[in-house]
Protein backbone atom coordinates (compact mmCIF):
# COMPACT_ATOMS: atom_id res chain seq x y z
CA UNK A 1 0.00 0.00 0.00
CA UNK A 2 2.93 2.52 0.71
CA UNK A 3 4.47 1.53 -2.37
CA UNK A 4 1.00 2.62 -4.73
CA UNK A 5 0.94 5.74 -2.39
CA UNK A 6 4.85 6.51 -3.08
CA UNK A 7 3.92 6.16 -6.74
CA UNK A 8 0.85 8.40 -6.42
CA UNK A 9 2.17 11.40 -4.06
CA UNK A 10 5.70 11.54 -3.22
CA UNK A 11 8.80 12.47 -4.66
CA UNK A 12 11.08 9.93 -2.38
CA UNK A 13 10.86 6.61 -1.22
CA UNK A 14 12.72 5.30 1.59
CA UNK A 15 13.51 1.57 2.18
CA UNK A 16 15.41 -0.37 4.32
CA UNK A 17 18.26 -2.72 2.94
CA UNK A 18 18.55 -5.74 5.34
CA UNK A 19 18.68 -7.60 1.32
CA UNK A 20 19.24 -6.73 -2.20
CA UNK A 21 16.70 -9.06 -3.32
CA UNK A 22 13.79 -7.47 -1.28
CA UNK A 23 14.93 -4.10 -1.89
CA UNK A 24 15.45 -4.83 -6.10
CA UNK A 25 11.41 -6.29 -5.72
CA UNK A 26 9.84 -3.39 -3.80
CA UNK A 27 11.44 -1.08 -6.57
CA UNK A 28 9.94 -3.46 -8.48
CA UNK A 29 6.69 -2.90 -7.26
CA UNK A 30 6.98 0.72 -6.81
CA UNK A 31 7.77 0.55 -10.81
CA UNK A 32 4.74 -1.23 -11.54
CA UNK A 33 2.55 1.47 -9.32
CA UNK A 34 3.95 4.10 -11.57
CA UNK A 35 3.46 2.75 -15.10
CA UNK A 36 -0.49 2.24 -13.46
CA UNK A 37 -0.57 5.57 -12.08
CA UNK A 38 1.37 7.24 -15.30
CA UNK A 39 4.05 8.45 -13.21
CA UNK A 40 8.01 8.17 -14.25
CA UNK A 41 9.66 5.92 -11.93
CA UNK A 42 12.85 7.74 -12.47
CA UNK A 43 11.23 11.10 -10.98
CA UNK A 44 11.29 9.91 -7.40
CA UNK A 45 14.13 9.30 -5.61
CA UNK A 46 14.97 6.18 -4.09
CA UNK A 47 17.02 5.91 -0.36
CA UNK A 48 18.26 3.29 1.84
CA UNK A 49 19.16 2.83 5.60
CA UNK A 50 21.59 0.31 5.61
CA UNK A 51 21.62 -2.65 8.19
CA UNK A 52 25.66 -2.62 8.22
CA UNK A 53 27.52 -0.03 9.99
CA UNK A 54 29.88 1.48 7.38
CA UNK A 55 32.60 1.81 10.22
CA UNK A 56 32.66 -1.75 10.72
CA UNK A 57 34.10 -2.86 7.40
CA UNK A 58 34.07 -0.04 5.01
CA UNK A 59 34.85 -2.49 1.66
CA UNK A 60 32.32 -4.78 2.89
CA UNK A 61 29.71 -1.97 3.14
CA UNK A 62 31.01 -0.51 -0.44
CA UNK A 63 30.31 -4.04 -2.11
CA UNK A 64 26.98 -3.76 -0.58
CA UNK A 65 26.42 0.04 -2.11
CA UNK A 66 27.52 -0.83 -5.45
CA UNK A 67 24.71 -3.29 -5.56
CA UNK A 68 22.36 -1.17 -4.35
CA UNK A 69 23.57 1.85 -6.76
CA UNK A 70 23.30 -0.89 -10.05
CA UNK A 71 19.49 -1.07 -8.55
CA UNK A 72 18.73 2.37 -8.94
CA UNK A 73 19.33 3.91 -4.82
CA UNK A 74 19.93 7.43 -5.22
CA UNK A 75 21.17 7.97 -1.82
CA UNK A 76 22.09 6.26 1.25
CA UNK A 77 21.37 7.29 4.76
CA UNK A 78 23.83 6.15 7.86
CA UNK A 79 23.83 6.66 11.40
CA UNK A 80 26.42 6.86 14.06
CA UNK A 81 26.56 3.95 16.37
CA UNK A 82 28.46 3.56 19.13
CA UNK A 83 29.15 5.93 22.06
CA UNK A 84 30.98 8.55 20.09
CA UNK A 85 28.71 10.13 17.53
CA UNK A 86 30.49 13.15 16.85
CA UNK A 87 34.01 10.76 16.57
CA UNK A 88 31.58 8.18 14.42
CA UNK A 89 30.87 10.90 11.77
CA UNK A 90 34.24 12.42 11.37
CA UNK A 91 35.82 9.18 10.95
CA UNK A 92 33.57 7.33 8.89
CA UNK A 93 32.03 10.29 6.41
CA UNK A 94 35.93 11.58 5.92
CA UNK A 95 36.15 7.80 4.45
CA UNK A 96 33.11 6.81 3.22
CA UNK A 97 31.24 10.14 1.25
CA UNK A 98 34.24 10.16 -1.43
CA UNK A 99 33.97 6.70 -1.90
CA UNK A 100 30.23 7.11 -2.58
CA UNK A 101 30.29 9.90 -4.41
CA UNK A 102 32.66 7.92 -7.01
CA UNK A 103 30.24 5.29 -7.08
CA UNK A 104 27.05 7.72 -8.01
CA UNK A 105 29.13 9.44 -10.14
CA UNK A 106 29.51 5.59 -12.30
CA UNK A 107 26.25 4.12 -11.34
CA UNK A 108 24.09 3.67 -14.50
CA UNK A 109 21.10 6.07 -15.13
CA UNK A 110 17.59 4.66 -13.88
CA UNK A 111 15.44 3.69 -16.46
Amino acid sequence: KTLRLVARYADACNLFAFDPDVVAHKLDVLRRHCDAEGRDYAGIQKTIIPALDAADDLDAFMFNMEGYAKLGIDQVWVSPVGPDPAGWVERTTARLVPRLAELGSTAPEAS
